[in-house]
């Protein structure tokens, strides 16, 4: 499983600790910026790694911004893309159980690292549950035409 990750500034050193984790457990990433704490627009690396998640590139993104709400614009408008900003544990399982996201959101300046961590660690593990699921999300694409 390969991971895209990105975020801006405000969401950079967030990045750095969960890019950090993932590779302690052999979990590859393509970090696709920024690489700095320097002021940047979040749409223009948010992009990147939602397009890179809906060709195929990489299998699930992570992305992250000050509170987590500009980068689940940015990735819900590329076609395929289902994120999910989470901010607890129950919502990281549930956008995997019932919405098969493939893209994870997270708000830099309103979670702690540590925090961080269990959100990745539950949505990374939790299965699409399927079934009457299945029909609800392709039903999101046939709607929206993506």
């Amino acid at each position: 499983m390969t991971i895209a990750i990105a975020s801006d500034h405000a969401g950079y050193e967030l990045k750095s600790k969960i890019k950090s984790y993932l590779e302690q457990q052999s979990i590859p990433v393509d970090d696709f910026g920024t690489f700095k704490s320097d002021s940047v627009d979040y749409p223009d690396y948010g992009i990147l790694a939602a397009k890179a998640v809906a060709q195929d590139k990489a299998d699930k993104g992570i992305l992250i911004c000050g509170s987590g709400i500009g980068m689940s614009i940015v990735a819900n408008k590329v076609n395929g893309i289902r994120a999910a900003l989470c901010v607890t544990e129950e919502m990281a399982e549930m956008s995997r159980r019932h919405n098969n996201a493939n893209v994870l959101v997270l708000g830099g300046r309103m979670i702690d690292h540590q925090f961080a961590l269990k959100l990745v660690d539950v949505w990374l593990n939790t299965p699409f549950d399927g079934g009457r699921h299945f029909k609800r999300v392709n039903k999101i694409h046939q709607l929206t035409g993506r």
